[in-house]
């Protein structure tokens, strides 16, 4: 058996034609949706996470902004901006491109935006209302998740999904979107004993750690759904994700790619939660 793939390039094209043309009618109406991404330092992965970001605003019709800071500067500079970006009614979404620079308090810098504009959804009220199946926005890379699972047609009620990751970003955010849709769910992460004994129990699997290759086909039950969250640059410069693709894709049902599989759904749903704000204001 080879697994079907679930390619993210294209529902990510999909989607965002649809975005476009819910973009372009918001327009109309004389709201055009913007999205202010602030960079701090010069982390090359970071700056092409913000690239990309910034492309895709302007391919569905988006304004962008982007303010780009020295990798010493003052905590205080940023806090300024972000309080001057939230008063900005022309303003609809507000993200800070991690990790930071270390003298900086990451957890504070996110508490700073303003609820209704942290369109990454990491702020304590919108983790909150999310946590109590009310969200105002759901963290990116899980609603791809969601997304693309949707578009796989994936049976959720009941299924036992494994999630291995116990991240704010993306793990703990997942358990909680796959809980809503009555999935049993269960979180794997570093102390977890026996890690395949869960795995193979998994009818949908995210593996979402950073850990190049973890996941192997051994570890997957027989016509499971994985998602493989996790991007990962071997020694020869080659990316891979968390779960070894070649070994899995002969077990799973249904597999995401690395590349082409997960991310270009983040920046998709980005794009869908800035757009959503926007709407939101005429409301």
């Amino acid at each position: 058996m080879t697994a079907t793939i679930l390619d993210g390039n294209a529902l990510s094209a999909h989607l965002r034609t649809e975005l476009a043309g819910r973009v372009a009618a918001l327009t109309a109406r004389g709201v055009q949706p913007c999205l202010a991404v602030i960079l701090v330092g010069e982390d090359p992965a970071s700056a092409v996470y913000v690239r990309n970001k910034v492309a895709g605003c302007e391919k569905t019709g988006m304004r962008s902004i982007k303010d780009v800071y020295a990798p010493d500067v003052d905590p205080a500079v940023v806090f300024a901006r972000i309080a001057e970006l939230n008063a900005d009614p022309a303003v609809h979404g507000i993200l800070v491109q991690l990790p930071l620079p270390r003298h900086f308090d990451s957890e504070a810098v996110l508490e700073a935006i303003a609820p209704e504009k942290d369109v990454d959804g990491f702020h304590a009220e919108n983790i909150g209302a999310l946590m109590q199946g009310n969200p105002r926005f759901i963290p990116c890379t899980p609603y791809g998740v969601m997304k693309m699972l949707e578009a796989g047609h994936v049976p959720l009620k009941g299924a036992e999904a494994v999630i291995v990751g116990r991240s704010n970003i993306v793990g703990k955010p997942m358990a909680m979107l796959l809980l809503a849709q009555s999935c049993t769910v269960t979180v794997c992460h570093s102390q977890s004993k026996d890690l395949a004994f869960h795995t193979r129990r998994a009818d949908i699997l995210v593996a979402a750690v950073g850990k190049a290759k973890m996941i192997t086909g051994d570890m997957i039950k027989p016509g499971a759904t994985v998602i493989d969250v996790g991007i990962n640059r071997l020694p020869d410069g080659k990316l891979c994700g968390d779960v070894d693709f070649e070994s899995a894709k002969e077990v799973a049902g249904l597999i995401t790619p690395v590349p082409g599989g997960v991310g270009p759904m983040t920046i998709t749903m980005l794009l869908t939660n800035t757009l959503e704000s926007a709407e939101r204001t005429l409301k």
